[in-house]
């Protein structure tokens, strides 16, 4: 079974493994993570494909313009858990 708590802890070292703009951020779960925060659409995109690869979830494209810090996207994944997995 994979917590929300495994999600966040994962979801914080991708952002630390691929986006080295966010090296040195503190990062908690109100860290803005989109364009008027830390990271560029393209960091942001690689890591919510990599999130998505990590915890076979698919995140619709629409749902991507919701996710605005990194609590939220933590919510998303856990949202989108394969039954059985969350």
């Amino acid at each position: 079974m994979i917590t929300r708590e495994d999600i966040y802890g994962k979801t914080v070292k991708i952002i630390r493994d691929n986006v080295p703009d966010m090296f040195g951020t503190d990062l908690n779960e109100d860290t803005v993570l989109n364009a008027e925060g830390n990271v560029d659409s393209m960091g942001f995109i690689l890591v919510v494909t990599k999130l998505e690869g990590e915890f076979s979830v698919r995140i619709p494209d629409r749902e991507w313009d919701k996710i605005r810090t990194l609590g939220d996207l933590v919510d998303t994944v856990y949202r989108h858990l394969p039954k059985g997995n969350e």
